[in-house]
């Protein structure tokens, strides 16, 4: 047998076995004898890249699908609350992992040490087949939506020409991921000034109707009003997208368990990325201090600013307005200030969704050569610097870009065809059953190895309530978000039984083939 085949049959084989357990001392120094990077980043490093990948496109536009799914704006806040806490849990549990097993590839690497090969390579799968194309799906369509928010045009996802609009959009941005890594890190640090002014603006917004209506009490004519007519806690009628209303108090307890759990999902795409983090760690000089107060600072800083900008939402639009936007920013400027200024808000956003869609590609890509250098996926995805078929040995030399561009083009592929047979508000869902399912694995794992490898080295031990409240939160969000959302439930089940196929296929073709191998040597 090749030694290339019998590693990848080793990989197939469970990592909790006794054989495979790291000793304390080994697991101190795998990360420093196994990392590519210079360890040259610092917290505040660390702060700005979190702030930067959560801020992005859905304070903007999950609002409207919150807003929908709850009794009353008071609730809605919670919900943000909740979201941010949940996220804060998961990352610091995951900074106990970053810290303690090095490994690239998100969940991959700890799915994988946990529960085995198959497990990882299903997190691989999910995430490039389901994951990232319904992410960039959703933003392709959030740009186009906030463009046409400007003339008053708030349902129109739906129709052909909106579709294509976001199909190109989504070509454009990997377009420019194609060109280079350099050019695409130029831009998100642009794109990354630009959520903070525009977070800014919607607040002093806000804070000028609060100023204006409580020195003018009768004065109807700027903002909304019902922020300050109306309780906030007080059950409303909410008016849904397709014009019809739901009446709180005729809603079932089973049923508003299921209206919280698709709030839910729409808070945690706005917080989407609080995972990130531990993508740096093996870049950080002192990661068992940096990374654990990168966390406890950065997150807490995204909840106080997703809290204040909802409410200032609530401030500047009637209640029964907030629910059927998936654009709320950009109609509450043209809603204040007039149409100039709804144009100006528009571009603002656009480029925020447009930054959140770069880097989200530039991710998605780099997901998908780490799995084809596993041997997860074909290897032609880690080609990088041209289109071909053939694996980067037998390429002839890049031709300037360094970017990996059949893993882009695969990308935008997949985003393509969610763009076109789903809309926004299922595939936010979709998004949230793929992605919290290993979220929830993922750190249901990390309570198993404290207790299967208590002598594992932990720089970072967050106290276990920390991982307990991630697993019982999250795990309720999937099962009810399941059985409330059946048709992306089973999309999601699908795609995993496809990803099974592909993987058992090839290990069958695998040790099919290893006889001939042999033979020929």
């Amino acid at each position: 047998m090749s030694s290339n085949h019998a590693e990848d049959a080793g990989s197939r084989e469970p990592l909790l076995a006794a054989q495979h357990r790291p000793a304390a001392d080994d697991a101190e120094q795998a990360p420093a004898s196994t990392t590519t990077f210079v360890r040259n980043l610092g917290a505040a490093e660390v702060f700005a890249i979190v702030i930067g990948i959560v801020i992005g496109s859905g304070v903007f536009t999950s609002p409207g699908a919150i807003d929908t799914n709850v009794p009353s704006p008071a609730v809605g806040l919670v919900v943000w609350l909740v979201g941010g806490v949940l996220a804060w849990t998961g990352a610091s549990t995951f900074a106990e992992l970053g810290t303690a097993i090095p490994g690239e590839g998100g969940v991959q690497p700890y799915l994988k040490r946990v529960y085995g090969d198959v497990w990882g390579f299903l997190a691989a799968w999910t995430w490039i087949v389901a994951v990232m194309p319904a992410t960039l799906a959703i933003l392709s369509i959030v740009f186009v939506e906030s463009a046409y928010s400007v003339a008053g045009v708030t349902d129109e996802s739906a129709r052909l020409s909106h579709k294509l609009l976001s199909i190109l959009v989504l070509a454009v941005m990997t377009v420019g991921n194609c060109i280079s890594t350099k050019a695409s890190t130029r831009l998100n640090g642009f794109f990354v000034v630009l959520k903070f002014v525009t977070i800014f603006l919607v607040v002093v917004a806000a804070l000028a109707v609060v100023g204006i209506q409580a020195a003018h009490p009768h004065r109807h004519d700027v903002g909304g009003d019902d922020w300050f007519r109306k309780s906030w806690f007080a059950y409303r009628r909410t008016v849904n997208p397709d014009g019809s209303e739901t009446d709180w108090h005729h809603v079932s307890q089973w049923e508003m368990l299921g209206h919280f759990s698709a709030a839910l999902y729409g808070a945690l795409w706005a917080y989407s990325g609080w995972d990130k983090a531990i993508y740096v760690t093996s870049e950080l000089s002192d990661p068992a201090r940096q990374l654990p107060l990168a966390l406890n600072t950065s997150i807490p800083t995204v909840i106080a600013c997703f809290l204040v900008a909802n409410a200032a939402y609530y401030i500047l639009l009637p209640w029964n307005l907030v629910s059927t936007t998936d654009s709320v920013a950009v109609t509450a400027i043209t809603s204040l200030l007039g149409r100039g200024f709804g144009i100006v808000a528009a571009v603002l956003i656009c480029l925020v969704v447009a930054g959140s869609l770069l880097g989200n590609s530039f991710v998605a890509s780099r997901m998908t050569v780490s799995a084809a250098n596993r041997t997860w996926f074909p290897k032609t995805f880690a080609i990088v610097g041209r289109v071909g078929l053939k694996p980067p040995g037998d390429s002839d030399a890049a031709g300037g870009s360094d970017a990996p561009i059949n893993a882009l083009i695969l990308s935008a592929v997949l985003s393509t065809l969610y763009i076109l047979f789903g809309n926004f508000r299922a595939l936010l869902t979709l998004n949230g059953l793929g992605e919290y399912s290993f979220f929830f694995l993922t750190v249901l794992g990390a309570v198993i190895l404290r207790y299967r490898e208590p002598d594992l080295k932990r720089p970072y031990k967050p106290a276990i309530i920390n991982p307990l409240i991630f697993i019982v939160v999250s795990g309720f969000v999937v099962v009810r978000g399941a059985v409330f959302a059946p048709v992306q439930a089973v999309v999601v089940v699908a795609i995993w039984g496809l990803g099974l196929v592909y993987y058992w296929a090839k290990r069958r073709w695998l040790d099919d083939s290893e006889p001939a191998m042999a033979q020929d040597e």
